[in-house]
């Protein structure tokens, strides 16, 4: 696993403290924090959340009911909301991201407890969950935008 993918989580599981992980998500370029909300949404989908969880994740997050992206999780189908969600202006990014990890929380609680509970393979559902040893490990990585298409200028062609 990447080690954004540990970091989003042991967010999610409650393993790390979600003051670290939104300090981690504040120190990202604008370009990093886009990738991080959009893996974590399809996290979310991957984990079969659903739009019943909205509320729970909204009390999760600690985000007020009346911001743009619970208004947002609760209505119409998730994954049109997740889509409006990541791509909300800069200054809701941290309520996005709070309340995406609270939804691939809820959705992988049931999902564990589902299909998990006799035990599985999944490497996400085996982190340590010693606090000691998210306390002391190094900032995680940030994770990097893809980058865009080589384009060549058309003064840059033979002619």
């Amino acid at each position: 696993m990447h080690e954004s993918d540990v970091v989003l989580n042991e967010l999610a599981q409650a393993l790390r403290p979600m003051p670290d992980g939104v300090q981690w998500f504040e120190s990202l370029d604008a370009d990093q924090q886009f990738v991080v909300l959009r893996q974590t949404a399809e996290y979310c989908l991957q984990a079969r959340a659903t739009i019943d969880d909205g509320a729970e994740s909204i009390r999760r997050s600690g985000i007020r009911p009346t911001h743009t992206p619970a208004v947002l999780i609760t209505r119409g189908h998730l994954n049109v909301q997740l889509t409006k969600i990541i791509g909300l202006p800069k200054d809701e990014r941290v309520k996005a991201f709070r309340l995406l990890i609270a939804l691939l929380g809820v959705a992988d609680e049931r999902r564990r407890a589902r299909y998990c509970a006799g035990g599985c393979s999944h490497a996400w559902h085996h982190l340590p969950s010693s606090p000691e040893i998210a306390a002391t490990s190094d900032p995680p990585t940030p994770p990097q935008a893809p980058s865009p298409p080589a384009t060549t200028s058309p003064a840059a062609q033979p002619s």
